[in-house]
């Protein structure tokens, strides 16, 4: 007989913690379930801090302005202003729930970051934000009696029973062997796909299972091609690339190339602090000219107590690599950094399939459009990991606590098939290959032949013998590459070389992907929108 629980919760990050957080305090039981340890999530690994506008410099319609303007044009204005108008109170509720973010004097200090009109993050620990984040939800959600947290338990698939989601199959963490948990609704809060690329800043558990699921079962995914590649990540042969925070740059770090010229004026009038898309890409154009795999982040000009005040983790983690943040340059290059698209899901994280919902890194709520502004991707998370999961508990509490008369159906319907269990050496084989193709082929700079190449392979990589793991991983990676090669033109983190131009007349568009069909356009996120094919 099949586990049950009330509400399923895939992830721990803020999204998924903050949703179960919501759900347990309706009474009912959450189960959430995590690849890794429990605190291991990209909310972990953020270090630059989390956007809202609480200073008395800022206000919440500036927040907005600066939002849109970075999403090139695709942002959905409503959700964009249920995150800002949101974001205070919530953050409020961190705060008392003993979140403890950096102060001056008693007052919460905020620091400046790229395409930010105001200096309106907030950060703990200098640059150990996601981290202090995730310890306070943890704690908050420990004291919830009916949370129960089970780690280690990959998620492989969604069970569907009569055209809802109603449940998971998972690997039990102590017998390493296949286990289904029904639920009333399921929350994906699972995160991005950082790890589909060769070079990321994202932790490897980010491996793009939540979306490759829901595709799987029939839900839509949107806006899958815009892919945010972070401008400096560590770059050091044979080291992970470390991410180094778009908060240096906000606090007087300079870029610099092989010669030691600063570069970034002749790209953009915003120098260091233009959009991401903007400094990524003009990193790569720097490294062709000088005929170079690197440049170099300066923060030398800055009082060097101050920088190893403000950065402790970063200044820590440079100094086992032999370089001190404080006296020496950091050789930096972009890497992949954040997934826009996702999960196609309202402005209360319903997703188009019944039952089930999604929130944070793999959900597209049109909060970011072509290219997130940093540090919102937190707040998002934080917003509308709370909004689904007040939906779920007030929606879904019409569905039958009980099960077992519905056994019969849901064996029928149910995702049983793992596939043929690939050796560990082919599943890493197919990884590898896959993450290089997607650096090269459909990273920063794509073109048409670039793309078919890559999907080429990918067809013939997928008709091998593959563990449902690394089929999902291969199929999240081919429709970012899908995507990518259906949008002819260059917005935001998209950039196309033979389509370098941005055609709001006929791009202006959500690009909609779901299994068995062409990819669709949607001029609104709404699901009641209308869908035209290209």
């Amino acid at each position: 007989m099949a586990l049950e629980t009330d509400f399923i919760v895939i992830g721990s990050g803020i999204a998924g913690l903050r949703a179960a957080i919501e759900l347990a305090r309706t009474g009912a039981r959450v189960t959430v379930l995590t690849k890794d340890r429990t605190d291991e999530s990209n909310t972990e690994y953020a270090q630059g801090g989390i956007a809202v506008a609480l200073s008395e410099e800022d206000e919440v319609g500036l927040h907005e302005e600066d939002t849109l303007n970075a999403g090139a044009g695709l942002c959905d204005a409503a959700a964009v202003r249920v995150m800002v108008e949101d974001g205070p109170r919530y953050i409020q509720e961190l705060i008392d729930w003993g979140t403890e973010f950096d102060r001056e004097g008693g007052r919460l200090t905020f620091t400046q970051e790229a395409a930010h009109s105001r200096r309106r993050i907030l950060h703990a620990h200098g640059d150990s934000t996601g981290k202090e984040i995730v310890r306070a939800l943890i704690s908050r959600a420990r004291a919830e009696r009916e949370i129960a947290f089970v780690a280690h338990a990959a998620t492989e698939s969604l069970l569907m029973m009569d055209g809802r989601v109603r449940g998971v199959r998972y690997l039990d963490p102590l017998v390493r062997a296949p286990r289904e948990l029904r639920s009333r609704a399921v929350i994906l809060a699972s995160g991005g796909a950082g790890q589909v690329f060769l070079h990321t800043t994202n932790p490897q558990v980010a491996t793009g299972d939540g979306m490759a699921m829901a595709y799987a079962a029939g839900a839509e995914l949107a806006d899958m091609e815009f892919i945010q590649f972070h401008p400096t990540a560590l770059n050091i042969e044979g080291a992970p690339r470390f991410l180094l925070s778009e908060a240096m740059r906000g606090e007087g770090g300079i870029l610099r190339n092989r010669e030691g010229e600063r570069f970034m004026a002749r790209y953009h009038e915003r120098a260091e602090l233009a959009p991401r898309d903007i400094v990524s890409r003009s990193i790569v154009a720097e490294m062709q000219r000088t005929a170079t795999r690197t440049v170099y982040l300066d923060m030398t000009a800055l009082e060097p107590r101050f920088v190893r005040h403000r950065f402790p983790n970063i200044y820590e983690t440079c100094l086992r690599y032999e370089l001190d943040i404080t006296t020496d340059p950091l050789p930096v290059s972009p890497a992949s950094h954040y997934c826009m698209g996702g999960v196609r899901t309202d402005l209360d994280g319903r997703a188009t399939l019944p039952g089930l919902y999604a929130a944070g890194e793999v959900a597209c709520t049109g909060v970011h459009g072509a290219n997130r502004l940093a540090s919102n991707s937190l707040l998002e998370g934080l917003v509308f990991g709370a909004r689904a999961g007040r939906a779920a508990a007030a929606e879904e509490g019409r569905v039958n606590d009980r099960f077992e008369a519905h056994d019969a159906a849901m064996e029928d319907e149910k995702q049983l098939s793992s596939g043929v269990r690939a050796s560990g050496d082919v599943a890493l084989a197919v990884r590898k290959r896959v993450r290089r193709l997607m650096w090269e082929r459909v990273g920063i700079l794509r073109s048409r032949e670039s793309i078919r190449r890559a999907l080429l392979e990918f067809e013939q990589i997928s008709r091998a013998p593959l563990a449902l793991a690394s089929r999902n991983f291969l199929n999240v990676a081919t429709l970012i590459a899908r995507s990518a090669l259906w949008r002819e033109e260059s917005r935001g983190a998209h950039f196309r070389t033979d389509f370098p131009a941005r055609d709001d007349e006929y791009w202006r568009v959500h690009s909609i992907v779901r299994t068995g069909a062409d990819i669709s356009s949607s001029a609104e996120l709404d699901f009641n929108s209308v869908i035209d094919d290209k």
